[in-house]
């Protein structure tokens, strides 16, 4: 037996052309009654007024809210954009400022090379930078950018700051070392510029952590040598031309010999902060009526 198969109703359809006509025709009507009737238009307008009204605010408060999120959009892209230009000129017044202080630096630098150039003009010099140095002893020995090439040779005698900085013991074509003063193994020969007392000045790296160097068999028997004097390098150096400044005696004592005495030396020259240097283009085993003794 077949099952039975009901058909649902069909519902009633109205053609969305007659739907529309009516929604046209309720709407003039509405516009008639509201403008010859007003008695009848005043709390319809207060009807649709409660249902319209709070659509309308919140339709007004969020363009308000997209419209001041613009704004706000608007003005944090403009900072953005405000902020890399300031950054990028802050960058350039930072390189400019740098590049104005590493000038004024050289300058300086430059200065005191040309104010002990003026010093020394009997000696003809050439001016060198300092490329590398022994790691870990300050300036023990170093390395500068001038060579055989620029009349460079072996015991030149090399300025710095405000006086000697060590002297030249290897060539090569485009550079040379430089054994400085202080170091350890270096002896010059030196006098007290105020009596023309004779000593010896030695390299020590260990006193040099305070500032300060040695001398030692100063021959001073009238106590003329006093802390603060210049000591010079003296004629009957073996090595060193005469008359360059060491540096300034900085204590003095009597040795147990009773002869002699022996004290520390403030050197002239900075040897932390040392980058160029000036080159003395003579050797002393060049000059004439000297007699040297093998005294280093």
């Amino acid at each position: 037996m077949s099952p039975l198969i009901k058909k649902k109703e069909e519902g009633i359809k109205i053609p969305s052309r007659y739907v529309l006509l009516l929604i046209v025709i309720g709407c003039t009507a509405l516009i008639v009654v509201t403008y010859t009737t007003p008695t009848i238009s005043e709390p319809v307008s207060r009807a649709l007024g409660f249902v319209i009204t709070p659509f309308e605010r919140g339709i007004s408060s969020a363009g308000s809210y997209f419209s001041a999120l613009g704004v706000r959009f608007k003005n944090l892209t403009e900072l953005q954009d405000e902020n890399a230009i300031l950054q990028s000129e802050v960058d350039r017044l930072t390189i400019e400022n740098t590049e104005l202080q590493q000038n004024r630096y050289e300058l300086s630098a430059l200065q005191k090379l040309y104010d002990i150039d003026a010093q020394y003009e009997d000696y003809e010099t050439t001016g060198a930078r300092v490329i590398a140095r022994d790691s870990g002893n300050w300036f023990y020995s170093f390395v500068i950018d001038k060579g055989a090439e620029d009349g460079i040779q072996k015991d030149m005698n090399v300025m710095a700051g405000s006086g000697l900085a060590g002297r030249v013991t290897q060539v090569g074509s485009t550079w040379a070392r430089v054994k400085a003063i202080i170091a350890d193994d270096s002896n010059v020969s030196a006098m007290v510029l105020s009596n023309s007392a004779q000593m010896i000045v030695s390299g020590d790296l260990e006193k040099y952590r305070e500032g300060v160097i040695t001398f030692s068999q100063l021959m001073d028997s009238e106590d003329a040598a006093k802390v603060g004097d210049k000591v010079v390098t003296s004629n009957i150096s073996e090595k060193f031309l005469p008359g360059i400044l060491i540096g300034y005696i900085d204590s003095i004592e009597l040795d147990s010999n009773n002869l002699t005495k022996s004290g520390t030396i403030t050197p002239a020259v900075n040897f932390t902060q040392m980058n160029e240097v000036l080159v003395i283009l003579r050797m002393k085993s060049d000059a004439a009526g000297y007699n040297y003794p093998d005294t280093e």
